[in-house]
């Protein structure tokens, strides 16, 4: 059987050769490009929606994210599975085996956010009423996520797919995935919300349309490699569940930032509608700015997941010290960004009194905690690659409870900036023992587990 380009490439595990810092460097680059695309949906739907020039509008908007983004913990968690078991295959030379179980799990993957999204759409209220939406700002949340919702599994799957393109080394197609959706969205924005007058209704069909162009062209994408076959029926339970067992502790990681950030904001809603929109603008900036960060931590995970299954651990070393040192670039030079630009950002958003000095604060020094919050989630990415997941999960909900609560409940009794800052403080020693954990567990684990 005469076999494609696409899948002799799909047989080799291209990380296992070459320079490393060339590896980090294409696989972030490509993928910070792509997460920043969609990032720039939610970013392009708060700008829009706030030309309208009503702060109910915006804090409306900073209501659903905050469900929405623990809908995208989950498909976050969905997708690192995918990842890592499909990287690993390959590294270990078992393809055959790696096309069977992402078949099964993207039919598992499709059933399961189809549920998650009509179950968060039929009880959206009583949601975002424990979040403190209330009146016009809970009325119009409440219409957004109604919308947007049901379609959750097609966003699940553009993440699964663009996934298993960087697991196989295609970085510059698992981009174009991604990016397909802020095209969408940043044509689509514009007409529903400002020419036809829709609001946030035009903000949600944007949205959908947006995440059913990745959905397709994931899967154009992936077509090239033969990754994904007929499915053995009989077998989509008992392929998914191996793969659940790094998903679902992946997706309890996850949901530990947007849960965290659900306190927050509901702690910001004791204050008034300014404060909440401030804190939404530095939500929605926050990815977009660090998105190389982000799409780091995402990328290295199947540089690591190779070289351990080909058993190469000083490359894994290497991998990790590169991370970092690029999280530390990232960072600072975003801060020189953040503090030049800062008037900018306050009259791009149409901020006001609480919202704008808390855009300020950001700015000049809170921006300098996601330091530490790249280094936490570039330990999370090893942990999971490595076999590790409940680590990663306990360091993360460590950040969210123990890093967050007590600070952010401190913090309230100092107002808007108090719940900010205390949020920022958090991350800071669960950053630090994340790291040093990984390169104990790096310097130590067994070579030899078994896939």
């Amino acid at each position: 059987m005469k076999m494609s380009a696409g899948t002799k490439a799909f047989h080799k595990p291209r990380f296992c050769e070459g320079s490393i810092m060339r590896h980090v460097v294409v696989m972030a680059g490509t993928g910070t490009v792509g997460l920043m695309a969609v990032f720039l949906v939610d970013f392009l739907n708060l700008f829009y929606i706030s030309r309208l020039g009503n702060s109910h509008y915006t804090a409306a908007i900073g209501f659903a994210n905050a469900i929405g983004f623990l809908q995208m913990g989950i498909c976050i968690g969905m997708s690192i599975g995918a990842v890592v078991i499909t990287a690993r295959l390959i590294g270990s030379g078992q393809p055959e085996r790696a096309k069977k179980m992402v078949t099964s799990f993207i039919i598992f993957t499709t059933f399961l956010m189809i549920i998650i999204g009509l179950l968060v759409a039929i009880f959206n209220r009583e949601i975002l009423y424990l979040l403190g939406a209330r009146g016009a700002v809970l009325n119009q949340a409440s219409h957004f996520v109604m919308i947007v919702s049901p379609f959750l599994f097609l966003i699940a799957l553009g993440m699964v797919l663009s996934g298993l393109l960087r697991a196989v080394g295609d970085a510059k197609r698992s981009m174009n995935v991604t990016i397909i959706g802020a095209f969408i969205a940043g044509i689509l924005d514009p007409i529903f919300i400002l020419v036809f007058n829709l609001g946030l209704e035009g903000a949600a069909i944007s949205t959908i349309c947006s995440r059913l162009g990745v959905a397709l062209l994931g899967f154009y994408s992936l077509k090239r490699y033969e990754l994904i076959e007929q499915p053995h029926w009989d077998d989509i339970f008992s392929d998914s569940l191996k793969v659940l067992k790094i998903s679902f502790p992946a997706i309890l990681t996850n949901l530990a930032t947007p849960v965290g950030g659900l306190f927050v904001i509901h702690t910001m809603s004791n204050f008034n509608s300014d404060a909440i929109s401030g804190q939404t603008a530095i939500d929605r900036m926050i990815p977009v700015a660090f998105a190389f960060v982000f799409a780091l931590t995402g990328s290295v995970g199947p540089i690591i997941s190779q070289n351990f299954g080909a058993g190469l651990r000083e490359r894994m070393q290497e991998t990790l010290v590169v991370s970092l040192k690029l999280v530390c670039l990232c960072v600072f030079c975003a801060w020189g960004i953040f503090y030049i630009g800062q008037d900018l950002f306050v009259k791009m958003f149409a901020l006001k009194a609480e919202g704008e000095t808390l855009m300020r604060l950001f700015c000049n020094w809170v921006i300098i905690n996601n330091l530490f919050l790249g280094m936490l989630f570039v330990s999370n990415t090893a942990f999971n690659n490595l076999g590790y997941p409940l680590f990663a999960t306990f360091f993360n909900w460590g950040r969210a409870t123990l890093g967050t609560i007590p600070f952010v409940i401190y913090g309230a009794s100092y107002g808007p900036q108090g719940v900010l800052i205390g949020q920022s403080l958090g991350v800071v020693p669960f950053g630090i023992m994340a790291v040093c954990c990984t390169f104990y567990l790096m310097k130590t684990i067994r070579m030899d587990k078994p896939i």
